[in-house]
């Protein structure tokens, strides 16, 4: 296996990045976003201007992931961070995730954010809750069935945190 590359995203990524975005959120699984969203306002959510930032992982010449992260909120909430990460699901279970958050931590550390926020983490996905739990966050709060999963039920959203 060839070594993971994360550089920055630049406009000539989104047609890499746009095909697992969308079945990523057509799943309804992980993200509170429209199944159906269409492919401009995905990529305005996730092609982040600064202070945002948006990149992507490389393996063998293939964008197998993407991050986008910045300001958690504007004003006096700018100095929290926050981030999103889609992994292609050909390509989940080789680290892309943990490389993805490291890489998100370090940055946002190096622009001198002071602390990380995920605002939406879905109590159900037990992987992402995981690694961000070994990652240093912790779950701050759960709003109880605040997803709806596709099959009808409902379930968490965890706020996760941690300080930089």
């Amino acid at each position: 296996m060839t070594d993971l590359h994360i550089r920055t995203a630049t406009d000539d990524d989104w047609p890499a990045i746009w095909p697992f975005l969308r079945t990523i959120f057509a799943a309804g699984e992980t993200y509170a976003v429209p199944v159906d969203v269409d492919e401009a306002p995905a990529r305005a959510m996730w092609m982040l201007a600064p202070p945002g930032h948006t990149v992507v992982a490389e393996r063998d010449g293939r964008i197998v992931g993407s991050a986008k992260t910045g300001p958690n909120r504007e004003g006096p909430g700018a100095h929290v961070a926050t981030a999103s990460f889609a992994v292609d699901p050909s390509a989940s279970g080789r680290g892309t995730g943990r490389a993805l958050g490291e890489h998100v931590l370090r940055w946002a550390r190096a622009e001198g954010f002071r602390s990380m926020q995920f605002n939406a983490v879905v109590e159900t996905n037990v992987r992402a809750v995981a690694l961000w739990r070994s990652l240093g966050f912790t779950v701050i709060g759960t709003a109880p069935e605040a997803f709806a999963l596709p099959a009808g039920s409902y379930t968490g959203l965890h706020v996760m945190y941690r300080h930089l």
